[in-house]
């Protein structure tokens, strides 16, 4: 199993610097992108790359995004993973809020798929 890790740092708050982390663990099976921190604007932006980059050369893997320490998302980070989730990404998440979030964007994207079959 390979990694490599991305880590975008956040601005300075109370002498700790912030930090949003994306790695990528290969395995057998799936290539797994493990998000960590903060998915907020402008440091979001780099999850799209990041994630068809992870899709290139997954041969018969699948790609499975795991939010991991998630400790704040805004609307843009919201969008970004439903864009994702629109693609087909799968996810998964640790933690209440993460889950719940993961579950309230999912039942969105299934809304959507609905609204657009009538």
């Amino acid at each position: 199993m390979q990694g490599l890790a991305c880590a975008v740092p956040l601005p300075e708050r109370k002498g700790k610097a912030q930090m949003m982390k994306i790695s990528i663990v290969d395995g057998r099976n799936q290539r797994r992108l493990i998000l960590e921190g903060k998915l907020v604007a402008p440091w979001v932006a780099e999850l799209k790359p990041a994630c068809e980059s992870a899709k290139a050369d997954l041969g018969d893997r699948e790609l499975v995004v795991e939010l991991k320490c998630i400790v704040a998302i805004n609307q843009v980070g919201e969008n970004v993973l439903l864009e994702l989730m629109k693609e087909g990404v799968k996810f998964r998440g640790y933690g209440v809020f993460t889950r719940h979030m993961l579950r309230q964007l999912a039942r969105r994207v299934d809304r959507n798929h609905e609204e657009m079959r009538t």
